[in-house]
């Protein structure tokens, strides 16, 4: 009974200190993302729109817009993969914000 009562004091002394923290909403870091997250067009995509994409840097972004003006458009979301810088962990981060058209 007593284990009972401390823990309870324990719950109230916290709820007293952080009142909104025992049912805040999660951080911004920890949400879902949103349907406001917009896609990125990778056969029409310039540099900065690709940036955007996660794991995504200024010098492969740079690749896939060079790799599109040498061998054509994307046909399959899979093909990013010839591009160097891009491999299976990021092409899995990225597939839900990428389209081809």
């Amino acid at each position: 009974m007593k284990v009972l009562v401390n823990w309870l004091l324990v719950v109230v002394c916290f709820l007293i200190v952080a009142p909104g923290a025992a049912f805040s909403a999660p951080a911004a870091s920890e949400k879902a993302p949103s349907a406001a997250v917009s896609m990125v067009a990778v056969n029409n995509a310039g540099v900065k729109q690709l940036r955007a994409l996660p794991g995504i840097g200024a010098v492969t972004a740079q690749r896939i817009v060079d790799y599109r003006q040498a061998h054509g458009p994307f046909t399959r979301v899979e093909d990013l993969l010839k591009v160097k810088g891009v491999g299976k962990q990021t092409l899995e981060k990225i597939r839900g914000r990428i389209s081809l058209n």
